[in-house]
């Protein structure tokens, strides 16, 4: 009697069927939100590009290149950002434009300019204020690129482009220098926030936190020799050529004197700025060749800062670093999808 119990509670027993709940999507943290925010902008960007392509004459060459660049430099910069996130999991969302972007195409050149110059404040913003180094210093080259973008399509369909921006270098505050307390490599503290909107601004008045009196000095000494080295051009120029060499040796000059005060070294054993620089050899090439050796090595040297000060101090870094890519463009460089970062050429 108990066997034939025992095989009918085990036949009653096949079924019974536990029901798991369904997997869920997971939540994405701050720096995932910055992240995919970076991807759904450089994406928004790329297929307004296109479908301004589809709209354009024939006839307008350069502007059908530039939109063919920016297109392809966008989904470069999509994918090297991390590409849509993909969690494998079945969802009703719709496909097509990112989460967070329009679903509708524009065939509008203006269209495409403010989406870079939206993307551009985005990227930058959030270079200046997450905790992620590797992040940020990726998120201020791409900011770079797109505002040289914007600023080269605006020019070409005649609307209004970025603002230009006029980083300076900021008046130290409190006791000591800057460097006095960083360790190499500097300890990002801040809490990482989620991607700012397009009107939120770096904290540029800060004194970027991190920086070791060693980067200190190279950033004086860089900055006086780049000054150097257009002034001592312009004294072989005339007319438009010297009056731009020199205004753009000026703003060089005044940065090293800002790094010089932050350092602690101004007028002191310790400066070391120097009355003459070896100026780099660009053979026959012209102004154009030697404000671009320069500014390229201004651009490395701030996106490789950017990615080892604090978080929320690090904004002049990251302006400084795209006023180095709109500089290089103002002296005729080719525009790169990620400038001062030298591993991805």
């Amino acid at each position: 009697m108990l066997g034939v119990l025992l095989v009918a509670g085990l036949t009653a027993g096949c079924g019974v069927r536990l029901e798991a709940p369904p997997v869920a999507e997971p939540v994405p943290d701050a720096l995932e939100i910055v992240r995919r925010t970076a991807v759904s902008d450089a994406l928004l960007v790329a297929e307004r590009a296109e479908a301004a392509l589809e709209a354009t004459p024939s006839g307008r060459e350069r502007l059908i290149t530039e939109l063919t660049r920016i297109a392809a430099d966008s989904r470069v910069q999509a994918t090297e950002l991390g590409g849509v996130y993909d969690s494998g999991l079945a969802t009703d969302e719709p496909t097509g434009s990112p989460a967070g972007s329009p679903s509708q195409e524009s065939g509008n050149v203006p269209d495409v300019v403010q989406a870079l110059v939206d993307a551009a404040a985005r990227s930058r913003t959030a270079a200046g204020t997450t905790t992620d180094g590797p992040l940020a210093r990726l998120l201020a080259s791409v900011g770079a690129a797109q505002t040289v973008s914007a600023g080269r399509l605006a020019d070409l369909a005649d609307v209004a482009g970025p603002e230009p921006l006029d980083p300076q270098v900021p008046e130290p505050t409190g006791e000591g220098r800057a460097a006095e307390e960083a360790t190499p490599g500097g300890t990002p503290s801040a809490e990482a926030s989620p991607m700012p909107s397009a009107d939120a601004t770096n904290t540029a008045e800060a004194v970027p936190e991190g920086l070791t009196a060693e980067q200190l000095s190279t950033l004086v000494a860089s900055e006086d020799a780049t000054g150097y080295a257009l002034r001592l051009r312009a004294a072989i120029a005339d007319g438009t050529r010297r009056a731009r060499l020199l205004a753009r040796a000026g703003a060089h000059d005044d940065r090293a004197l800002g790094w010089a005060l932050v350092a602690g070294t101004q007028d002191s054993a310790q400066d070391p700025r120097r009355a003459a620089y070896t100026v780099p050899r660009v053979d026959d090439q012209g102004d154009k060749a030697l404000v671009r050796t320069l500014e390229d090595g201004l651009a490395t040297d701030y996106a490789t800062l950017v990615g080892t000060t604090a978080a929320g101090t690090r904004g002049v870094l990251v302006d400084l670093l795209v006023d180095a890519a709109v500089g290089l463009d103002d002296w005729g460089a080719e525009p790169e999808p990620f400038p001062g970062l030298p591993e991805q050429e």
